[in-house]
């Protein structure tokens, strides 16, 4: 009876004994097992970068059978950056481009031949997690600094100004990313805003807004592709087309806006740049015979230019 007693409590100790290893060895894997956080709970990531670019041609005849004028320059600048913001299924981009530029002659005097400010953001929420769709909304802001004219008999004519014209979209829809260089977002609803602070041109009517009205209101579908890339480090480009329908007046005429920039390095800091942008747009009746008609309105510029790269960071 001892030896049968004894027996059950040795086996009751090493029972023990195992059960408090087991647990001393679970405490063991769970202290030193890498804890992996949730994608949803990392920090946003930032990606952010740009480019200035700067150009100056100079011209100049003398006794010159071929006939052209004495004097001329062309300046022109071009601002670029953005601030990409993305983690897990969140995506926000940001995007600023800034152009200036004047050209100088001794006919025709100094003009103006580049103005624009494009502030675009939008922000994404991914419709899957392994997709390239998200569900997407757009905010684009686009204007000019200073006083414009157009020429239609050699004559200035006063046609635009700082806010006269700018235009305020807003839009909701989907957006495809295949890639960091490559964009589709499509809108079947938008809220594109047409505004013209300044009074002489308010009051003409100008850029489709009543007469004497500041604001146009329109409402309809949109859709912008964008596509940046470089090529073997020696050639870059960045281009941007927009379409937009308005429901509420001709939406058979398509509003359309595109944007090219080329760059070819010929050095460090030097390249050949090229840029070309047109616009259509038929509340815009500026151009024909009688300067009441709306034009495609095409901007064509080429030269030497400076760049720095605004180095892009990740944080």
């Amino acid at each position: 009876m001892k030896k049968l007693v004894f027996c059950c409590l040795m086996i009751t100790l090493v029972i023990n004994t195992m059960a408090q290893q087991t647990v001393v060895d679970n405490l063991r894997k769970e202290t030193s097992r890498t804890i992996k956080k949730d994608p949803d709970s990392t920090v946003w990531n930032w990606k952010k970068g740009g480019l200035l670019s700067f150009s100056l041609s100079q011209g100049s005849l003398s006794n010159w059978a071929a006939g052209g004028d004495n004097f001329s320059m062309s300046i022109s600048s071009y601002f670029n950056y953005f601030f990409f913001y993305k983690n897990g299924r969140h995506s926000w981009d940001n995007n600023i481009d800034m152009n200036v530029g004047y050209v100088q002659t001794t006919s025709l005097g100094t003009r103006k031949n580049d103005d624009r400010f494009d502030f675009l953001s939008k922000y994404g929420y991914k419709m899957d997690s392994v997709g390239k769709w998200y569900v997407s909304g757009l905010f684009d802001f686009r204007s000019q600094y200073f006083d414009g004219y157009t020429y239609p008999s050699g004559v200035p004519v006063f046609s635009s100004s700082l806010l006269s014209p700018a235009y305020l979209t807003l839009s909701a829809g989907f957006d495809y990313k295949h890639s960091d260089k490559f964009s589709v977002f499509l809108s079947p609803l938008t809220s594109r805003t047409v505004i013209v602070m300044n009074k002489f041109l308010s009051d003409q009517g100008q850029y489709g807004v009543d007469s004497g009205k500041h604001t146009l209101a329109q409402l309809g579908a949109f859709a912008t592709i964008n596509y940046n890339n470089t090529f073997k480090k020696m050639l870059t480009y960045k281009g941007r087309v927009d379409l937009f329908s308005n429901y509420l007046y001709h939406p058979q005429n398509i509003n359309f806006f595109m944007t090219n920039q080329v760059a070819c390095k010929l050095s460090k800091y030097f390249s050949v740049t090229y840029s070309l942008d047109m616009i259509y747009d038929d509340t815009v009746d500026l151009f024909g015979p009688d300067g009441k008609s709306p034009a495609l309105q095409v901007k064509s510029l080429v030269g030497i230019s400076f760049l720095k790269p605004i180095n892009i960071k990740k944080s």
